[in-house]
This record gives C-alpha cells, structure tokens and sequence, in this order.
C-alpha cells in the first residue's frame, strides 16, 4: 500500500518498487495529476486495473484515488 504526499512518490521509491515487483500494489492519492505521472511509470511492470474516486472532502475541490495495479 502506498499513500504519497501531494508531490507523489520520488523516483528513487518507484524504482525499488520495480526491483521488488510487489504482486499488487494499491496507491491511494490526493492528488489524480501525481498519481498518473507514477502509473506511467509503474506501468512498465505493472497493469493499471482499477481507479476509484472516493470523495472524503464534500464541498470542495480535492478528491482521492485509489488505484490497483497488478504484476503484469
């Protein structure tokens, strides 16, 4: 499970996840913009199977999202 700051994960987390090929891996974010940028490069292992929008803030603008991405 992994839940980054705003920023995302750093490039050096992502890439040991590459090397440790975790069987599935659920990213939980606040922000979607982040979140895609580390599924592009997750994506070179991992296949994107689900992304869900959970509105935990009503009346405003943020979102979270949780992602699940399964070992290819």
């Amino acid at each position: 499970m992994v839940d980054p700051p705003r920023k995302g994960c750093d490039e050096t987390f992502i890439q040991t996840l590459l090397t440790l090929e975790p069987k599935r891996i659920v990213y939980i974010s606040c922000n979607p913009a982040t979140q895609q940028r580390d599924a592009l490069l997750l994506a070179e292992k991992y296949q994107l199977e689900e992304v869900t929008p959970v509105d935990m803030f009503p009346q405003t603008t943020h979102v979270e999202t949780v992602a699940l991405f399964n070992l290819k």
